[in-house]
């Protein structure tokens, strides 16, 4: 074999061995952490953290994504499929994203004894927290406006929803926010990706691990944290493979003429819950439903909420309050326990 052909050989057999190693490196390489950032629903943030083995970046599909869940739910875009039933009586579903909704609504609703309902719109509004800004009103407008609410006032089936009142008007304020969470996760799902976060407005679903192969941990914000010496978190929250949402009366208030009222309105008596509990932190297998009960046991207060929660084992939560002593309390289930750490 002369020179030549031995140099040749020696070089194919290093070009071989690169390319193993190159091969092996990607091979073997762990994916890097990716972190989108946008906004949706006209002013709500959105951050998402996912481990993907191609290292794809998604933010222009799940724009896409967000967008038609914006088109079909919100309330501010006037021809979303959600006003023009508002303005009409009957509507015939144009996306899937509609009747997905209107039938966890009506699981919280059937569940909480009707703590949770998205027809309850006019009131949000009367009282100045919804998509049309009005303040303070009379007991009068409140008696009027409590007999156009209730979720038994519309019917609906897999291809249209009715009203049996034309007043009455949806908002799924209180639970599409969790939805948005679950249809970004639902398409990294059919991505592959297999560990990630999904955070929107502060709701959250979490699957697998992070970068550092650990649980995602998670803040619970201390309902008092405005107040002197309080600290931001009450709790820091280890998830595993499950949404968390949390409601309480905190950020989204008014006072007026001393007295503050704040954005969870009770459906039954018309108006702003007062009751002990200050945060609601559910979690559970999808965002909607967690978003849903936890404005629920915001309306329900502490003892009824436990006694929901004794027949729905399949959430868990940390609910803070005030004892009858005016103490900070919390309850927590104790499914949820070991994955809790003071902050």
């Amino acid at each position: 074999m002369s020179n030549t052909q031995k140099n040749a050989y020696y070089s194919l057999f290093l070009l071989i061995v690169f390319m193993m190693v190159f091969y092996y490196r990607q091979w073997t390489a762990s994916p890097t952490l990716t972190h989108i950032q946008g906004v949706t629903m006209g002013v709500v943030k959105y951050n998402i953290k996912y481990l993907d083995e191609k290292n794809r970046y998604f933010k222009p599909e799940i724009d896409k994504v967000l967008k038609k869940f914006n088109d079909a739910l919100s309330t501010y875009i006037p021809d979303s499929d959600i006003s023009k039933f508002n303005k009409d009586s009957i509507f015939v579903f144009q996306s899937p994203h509609f009747l997905k909704v209107l039938k966890a609504c009506k699981e919280v609703y059937d569940n909480t004894e009707g703590s949770f309902d998205a027809t309850v719109a006019p009131l949000v509004n009367a009282w100045g927290f919804g998509f049309k800004k009005e303040q303070l009103p009379d007991s009068s407008t409140i008696n009027e406006l409590k007999k156009i609410i209730g979720f038994d006032k519309i019917e609906f089936d897999n291809t249209s929803i009715r009203k049996k009142n034309k007043k009455t008007m949806l908002d799924f304020g209180g639970i599409a926010g969790g939805y948005a969470v679950d249809i970004v996760a639902d398409f990294l799902n059919e991505k592959g990706v297999e560990n990630y976060m999904v955070e929107i407005g502060g709701e959250l679903i979490c699957k697998g691990k992070t970068n550092e192969d650990k649980l995602w941990r998670l803040g619970v914000t201390n309902p008092l944290y405005k107040q002197e010496n309080q600290p931001k978190l009450s709790y820091i929250v280890e998830v595993e493979n499950r949404a968390m949402n949390t409601s309480g009366n905190y950020e989204n208030f008014y006072i007026k003429d001393g007295k503050k009222y704040s954005h969870t309105i009770n459906p039954k008596t018309g108006y702003p819950e007062n009751n002990e509990m200050l945060s609601s932190t559910v979690f559970s297998k999808t965002c909607m439903i967690a978003d849903g009960y936890a404005t629920a046991f915001m309306v329900l207060g502490i003892e009824k909420s436990k006694e929901i929660l004794k027949k729905h084992t399949e959430l868990e939560v940390i609910l803070i309050y005030r004892d009858k002593n005016n103490e900070i309390e919390t309850f927590m289930t104790e499914g949820i326990k070991k994955y809790v750490k003071k902050s």
